[in-house]
C-alpha cells in the first residue's frame, strides 16, 4: 500500500511539473504571438513612411527635371532664333549686293566700273553671309529631350519584403576534424540571395551526442562569413568534442540557429597515473623526479620541501599527428591487470604508467628533460609489465633511451636489445589492431 501511494505520489509530482511547463509553454506561445502582431504592425507602418518618403523624393525629382528641360529648351531657343537673325539679316546684306553686282555689269566707264568691282570684292570679303557655318546650333535630334526610368523601373520592381532569414542546416557528413583543424559545411534549407553573412559558434566539450544547453565552456564566434563553410584553425584539442552551431544574417536581422551538432575531436591527452608508480618516483601533473626517499610514500611529509640530489626528469607533452582525424583520446577505462597498490613496480623498474589507455589511432608524443637528468626512458607496452620488469626489456614492450651521465647517447630498446642510434629522437605509435596497451609509460 505504502509503496503505490509513493509510486502515485511519484506520478501526480511528474504531472505537476509537466503542467507547469505547458503553462510556461502556453504563456511564450502568447508572448510569441503578441509579439508577431506588434512587430507586423510596425513593418506595415514602417513601409507606407518608406513609400511616402520615395513619393516624396519622386516628387521633388519631378520638379527639379521639370525646370531643367525648361531651362534647356529657353537655351536652344535662344540660340536658334540668334542664328535665324544672323542669317536673316545675312541674306538681305547678300541680296542687296547681288542686285548692285548686276548693275555693275552694266557700266561703260572703264574706271567707273574698276571702282564699283573693288567696292563688290571688298563687301564680298567682308559680308556676314561668308561667315556663318551654316550649321544649326540645336538639330533636329538635339531637339528631343526624354528622361530615363528604366534603371529606376527596375530597382523598384525588385523591391522585396525581406524576412529574417531561415536556420541554416549544418552538413555533418561533410564536416572534417583533422590536424587540430575543423571545417564546417552547411546549406540554406531554401536558396535565399538576400543573404549578407554567417555567423558560427563553436565551444569545446566533454559530453557525447546532442550539446546540452548549459555546458561548462562558453561558445567561440566567428563572424562574417561570406561562404557556407568555414576552416577553424590553431585549434587545441584538448576534449573529446566539440559543439557548431551556425547563423545566417541579411540586412534586416540575425536568423536562428541551426541545429547544433557535435564534432568528435579524437581529442587524447594524458597525464601520470601516480598511483602506479614505483616507491623511488615522485609524481607530480605531468612531470617525474626521482626521489632516493621513496617519493611516494612520504609524500605527504617532504611535500614543500626541497628535495635535494634528485634528478629531474620531465614534463610530458602529447602531440597528435595523423593524415586521418587527428586520433587523441582513447578509453580511459582501466583494466584490473594494469592497476596495482603501490608495489605495482619494484626493484630497478622504475616505472610510472599514464592514466589512459591507446587502443587505435596515431599519437606522438614528447618528453622534456629538466637539468642535472641523468637517463630516463619513454616508451610503450603492449601487455602488462611486471614487477620486476623494465621498459625495452621484454618482448611486448619498446623504449626509447636517453642516457646522460658521461655523454648523451640515445637507444632504441626492444626485448633487452639496442637499435641503432640516431641524433633525432620522437615517439610515434600506430595502433593498427584494436586492442589495449598497458598504458603509456615513462622511465
Amino acid at each position: 500500500m505504502d509503496s503505490q501511494k509513493e509510486a502515485l505520489q511519484r506520478i501526480i509530482t511528474t504531472l505537476a511539473n509537466k503542467n507547469e511547463e505547458l503553462h510556461n509553454f502556453i504563456d511564450t506561445l502568447s508572448h510569441s504571438l503578441a509579439g508577431v502582431q506588434v512587430n507586423s504592425s510596425q513593418v506595415v507602418s514602417d513601409l507606407e513612411e518608406e513609400f511616402d518618403t520615395l513619393f516624396s523624393i519622386l516628387d521633388e525629382m519631378k520638379g527639379s527635371m521639370t525646370n531643367a528641360i525648361k531651362q534647356e529648351q529657353a537655351r536652344k531657343s535662344h540660340e536658334l532664333q540668334n542664328q535665324l537673325t544672323q542669317s536673316t539679316n545675312a541674306l538681305e546684306s547678300a541680296e542687296e549686293l547681288l542686285e548692285f553686282a548686276n548693275n555693275a555689269l552694266h557700266i561703260k566707264d572703264e574706271d567707273e566700273f574698276a571702282k564699283a568691282a573693288k567696292q563688290i570684292k571688298d563687301r564680298v570679303t567682308m559680308a556676314p553671309a561668308f561667315r556663318l557655318t551654316m550649321k544649326p546650333k540645336a538639330t533636329d535630334s538635339m531637339t528631343h529631350l526624354m528622361v530615363d526610368f528604366s534603371q529606376e523601373r527596375q530597382l523598384l520592381q525588385n523591391l522585396n519584403f525581406l524576412p529574417v532569414p531561415r536556420a541554416p542546416e549544418i552538413e555533418a557528413q561533410d564536416c572534417l576534424v583533422v590536424d587540430n583543424t575543423v571545417t564546417v559545411v552547411w546549406r540554406m534549407p531554401v536558396e535565399d540571395n538576400k543573404i549578407d553573412h554567417y555567423i558560427l559558434e563553436y565551444r569545446k566539450t566533454n559530453h557525447e551526442g546532442l550539446p546540452r544547453v548549459k555546458d561548462e565552456r562558453c561558445w567561440e564566434v566567428v563572424d562574417n562569413i561570406k561562404t557556407t563553410e568555414h576552416t577553424l584553425t590553431g585549434l587545441k584539442f584538448d576534449s573529446r568534442y566539440m559543439n557548431f552551431r551556425v547563423r545566417a544574417c541579411n540586412k534586416a536581422a540575425a536568423g536562428d540557429y541551426s541545429d547544433p551538432v557535435t564534432l568528435e575531436t579524437k581529442a587524447f591527452n594524458f597525464s601520470f597515473e601516480s598511483t602506479s608508480s614505483h616507491l623511488n618516483l615522485k609524481v607530480e601533473d605531468g612531470s617525474v623526479e626521482w626521489d632516493p626517499q621513496g617519493g611516494k610514500g612520504l609524500e605527504s611529509k617532504i611535500k614543500g620541501k626541497e628535495n635535494k640530489g634528485s634528478a629531474h626528469l620531465a614534463n610530458l607533452k602529447n602531440m597528435s599527428r595523423s593524415g586521418t582525424p587527428s586520433p587523441k583520446r582513447a578509453s580511459t577505462a582501466r583494466s584490473p591487470a594494469v592497476r596495482g597498490g603501490r608495489d605495482r613496480f619494484t626493484g630497478e623498474s622504475y616505472t610510472v604508467l599514464g592514466d589512459t589507455s591507446m587502443d587505435c589511432g596515431q599519437h606522438y608524443w614528447e618528453v622534456k628533460a629538466l637539468k642535472d637528468c641523468k637517463s630516463y626512458s619513454i616508451g610503450v607496452a603492449y601487455r602488462n609489465l611486471g614487477k620486476f620488469d623494465q621498459l625495452g626489456k621484454t618482448n611486448t614492450s619498446w623504449c626509447i633511451h636517453i642516457n646522460n651521465w658521461l655523454q648523451t647517447s640515445f637507444a632504441a630498446k626492444h626485448n633487452n636489445k639496442d637499435n641503432p642510434k640516431s641524433e633525432k629522437v620522437g615517439m610515434l605509435c600506430k595502433i593498427q589492431i584494436k586492442t589495449e596497451c598497458d598504458k603509456i609509460q615513462v622511465l
